[in-house]
């Protein structure tokens, strides 16, 4: 198998945008984690079923595991986002390359914010969940939630193909 020509592809004001917002909101998020935390009953969601309606509780401090998983999944997808010739391509060309990991790169930029404000957003309802400022997560949220990733990776695939 021929190995994948090397191109540095720098970051794009679009990537470095979306990385700014998906920081902010997790930022603010624990923020309102670590005020609300003292007001917040021993007992907070775990998990939610399908329909969006919590199915487990579980101690309070189970609210930073959502975090802990976004923060690595942000650094472990930042470093991966810095080597597109490492990624599987369809239909990989010297002449289209560089557009590849252009592509390639952006899409990993997209899923990994999308993923940080989505924990985000999650970890947010827990808490005004456990407050009683809420029911759930609301039956939109599997919907939208399979929507957004797919979505992303469908339109990055459809470009992936089209170049």
């Amino acid at each position: 198998m021929k190995e994948q020509p090397k191109i540095d592809i720098p970051g794009t004001g679009f990537g470095s945008f979306l990385n700014a917002v998906s920081v902010l909101v997790f930022l603010t998020m624990l923020v309102y984690l670590f005020v609300q935390y003292g007001a917040l009953p021993d007992q907070v969601p775990g998990h939610y079923d399908g329909a969006g309606q919590v199915d487990r509780w579980g101690g309070k401090e189970e609210l930073f595991l959502l975090p802990l998983i976004g923060a690595a999944l942000w650094i472990g997808m930042s470093v991966l986002e810095k080597y597109p010739h490492t990624y599987n391509y369809l239909n990989l060309t010297e002449e289209n390359a560089e557009a590849q990991y252009k592509n390639g790169r952006l899409m990993i930029n997209v899923l990994k914010n999308e993923m940080v404000i989505l924990f985000s957003w999650i970890n947010f309802q827990n808490i005004r969940v456990a407050l009683g400022e809420a029911d759930g997560l609301g039956s939109f949220f599997m919907p939208v939630f399979l929507a957004v990733i797919f979505g992303s990776i469908l339109f990055f695939m459809i470009r992936m193909l089209r170049k």
